[in-house]
């Protein structure tokens, strides 16, 4: 029996140390956090830096485009000229050359050896396309709306990423209540033990209420060490979230806050204008939009303005028929116009003017279907916290009244006119009570949340 007691304050030491030295990890750190460190957060902010990069004047079409190109070229000829059968001329007479002996003189080989040549060039070609239809203009501004809309799904992957953190930081917080409520459940078993020996010793009970005494502490300390594990767990979930050390060791703020009743109104009034559904719709309304005329600029010329200059060098070694070096320079200008009208392209480009009206359509009625969930969505989760936040006040109010039936049973069992099963009845009854109002609580805050989100303020307000 001593020993069960001595195991229980064991068990219950560590973590009240632990509970001692934590730090206190607020909602508001928990939020910057996330924002900095989340896996999903960070992808969605380099997909925006993308969407930035893609619609900035770089990837507009409006600038020039220079290409530039040199080239060098080293040749060397050896070459070897025979005369077969012809003979030398004399100047002279014009006759063919005789030697010593009278007999004509046979035309000699030439060589030509280590004949270098060198060629050099360089150019450059400027191309700007005057006119195209303005559909790099309306494709520009079709980047600006992407841009726009890659903003938008990166703050609903921030909305459904602080979801999902204070998901787990409010079953942190119910836990943690929970664990103290078990605290106290345990140590009032334990004394219910020490009562029982003393009143046994005394003769007063029986040997049966002490073992209900032990039965009691052993479910309790069961109940603790599950509580336990379950925190734990959690607190290892909140870490991936917040992309930090799975073993951090750390508490969180208890303390919940409700926005007013009529602050919501007025956030539900404005829903339309902030829900980020809603305003994606939008957005992909306007790049649908600007579809169409990119499509329609194919039924309009094409203006492309160019100019180039270029620079040549050849260096020609001599050869048998021109004796000396020849060098050749040269540089050349340039400048163009081109129109390009496409009259007619098979009708490619008024089926593509017709498929971007009918997506066009498509998207209108996409906006409207959008519109009109996102206002049930929201008339549900207010009707939601609304009961979630009533069956919170009940639970306060049970607590109360469990609270007090505790007590009056707490003084009838001491004075011997309840049994130790009537009265372990009350503190279960409590226990209940106290860990139903931890539930409430909550799931009404969760469920404001789910409100704040679909309302398009939940990255607006102070939690």
């Amino acid at each position: 029996m001593m020993k069960l007691k001595l195991s229980a304050l064991i068990f219950l030491m560590p973590f009240t140390v632990l509970m001692a030295q934590d730090k206190l990890l607020s909602k508001e750190e928990a939020v910057i956090k996330a924002l900095e460190n989340n896996f999903g957060i960070q992808v969605a902010k380099n997909q925006v830096e993308i969407a930035e990069n893609n619609s900035g004047l770089l990837n507009s079409g409006f600038l020039p485009t220079l290409t530039g190109n040199a080239g060098a070229n080293y040749q060397r000829d050896d070459s070897t000229f025979e005369f077969p059968g012809q003979f030398l001329r004399d100047p002279a007479t014009g006759g063919n050359l005789l030697d010593d002996a009278g007999n004509p003189v046979l035309r000699p080989d030439a060589g030509l050896y280590k004949a270098e040549a060198q060629r050099y060039n360089a150019g450059l070609t400027a191309n700007y396309t005057l006119f195209d239809g303005l559909g790099r203009f309306y494709n520009f501004k079709r980047l600006k709306e992407q841009y726009q809309l890659s903003s938008l799904q990166a703050r609903e992957t921030i909305e459904n990423t602080m979801i999902q953190m204070f998901s787990v930081y409010f079953e942190i917080a119910r836990l943690t209540e929970n664990k103290k409520v078990q605290q106290q459940a345990l140590e009032i078993s334990n004394q219910r033990i020490k009562r029982s020996e003393y009143a046994f010793e005394y003769g007063q009970s029986t040997k049966l209420d002490i073992l209900n005494a032990e039965v009691d502490v052993t479910n309790d300390s069961i109940n603790l060490l599950n509580t336990n594990q379950q925190l734990a767990n959690a607190k290892r979930d909140l870490n991936v979230v917040l992309n930090q050390d799975l073993n951090e060791v750390y508490k969180v703020d208890t303390l919940i806050t409700f926005i007013p009743k009529l602050k919501l109104d007025e956030f539900m009034a404005e829903s339309n204008l902030n829900n980020v559904a809603i305003l994606q719709t939008e957005r992909n309304l306007a790049i649908n939009a600007y579809d169409i005329k990119v499509n329609a600029s194919g039924y309009l010329p094409i203006v492309d303005l160019n100019g180039s200059y270029g620079w040549n060098l050849n260096q020609n070694a001599a050869s048998a028929f021109f004796p000396g070096v020849n060098v050749n320079n040269n540089r050349s200008f340039g400048l163009g116009a081109r129109l390009t009208w496409n009259l007619f392209d098979g009708g490619g480009t008024t089926v593509r003017v017709k498929n971007s009206k009918i997506a066009y359509k498509n998207q209108e009625l996409l906006k409207k279907q959008v519109a009109m969930e996102v206002n049930r969505d929201i008339q549900n989760a207010m009707a939601i916290y609304e009961n979630r936040l009533n069956i919170f006040k009940i639970q306060e109010k049970n607590v109360v009244t469990n609270q007090n039936n505790f007590e009056r049973s707490k003084e009838q069992f001491q004075l011997g006119r309840i049994t130790s099963i009537e009265f372990r009845q009350a503190q279960i009854n409590l226990l209940n009570a106290q860990t139903n109002k931890n539930l409430a609580k909550y799931d009404a805050k969760l469920a404001e949340l789910q409100l704040l989100q679909l309302t398009g303020q939940l990255l607006n307000v102070e939690l």
